[in-house]
């Protein structure tokens, strides 16, 4: 009786292990640094420590399989704390938080210089970067797997290039057929 209980033990262990997948986050620097090598486009979260819908993101969205296997895939991703206090080289400029606050690290603190260079007015926000780290768009708000599946498919596609209108994007997403789990 032991061994199958240790064995339906180990079977499960092994099971949730396949499952879970993590997606490989890394520095603005090194995402750019490795475009130059392996081109892919990078998916940029612009996240704050406050941020309930941000926490979310991570522990639904971005900790789901399909999506982080989606992401290593076709994507750099970036992990930003858009009121941390990190400096960043991108595009020749330095970036950092001169207003930064310690005494509020776990709380609402100044925008980060990179978060308003993007235009982040909300969080989470995803940035989304092309293959040369030229700006696509800002996504914001929280996004289960199915609803970033539309954007990571249609900017690794390209397809958002011929949408030059709201209704061109509505009639996009109307006919998009997520494949994605929840």
């Amino acid at each position: 009786m032991k061994k199958y209980i240790v064995l339906a033990f180990i079977g499960f262990f092994a099971t949730a292990t396949l499952v879970a997948q993590e997606i490989n986050w890394v520095t603005l620097e090194k995402a750019v640094e490795l475009q130059k090598k392996n081109p892919k486009k990078i998916m940029m979260d612009m996240y704050t420590v406050w941020c309930g819908p941000c926490k979310m993101l991570d522990r639904n969205t971005f900790s789901n399989k399909d999506v982080a296997t989606y992401v290593n895939k076709h994507y750099y991703a970036v992990k930003f704390n858009a009121e941390g206090n990190d400096t960043v080289k991108f595009k020749d400029k330095t970036f950092g938080n001169p207003s930064y606050n310690p005494a509020k690290a776990k709380s609402r603190n100044s925008g980060h210089e990179l978060s308003r260079f993007f235009s982040v007015r909300a969080y989470p926000t995803l940035v989304f970067l092309d293959e040369k780290a030229e700006f696509i768009a800002p996504i914001s708000g929280y996004k289960t797997p199915k609803q970033l599946e539309l954007y990571l498919k249609m900017f690794k596609k390209d397809d958002h290039l011929a949408m030059d209108t709201q209704a061109k994007f509505g009639e996009y997403a109307k006919n998009f057929t997520a494949e994605f789990s929840e």
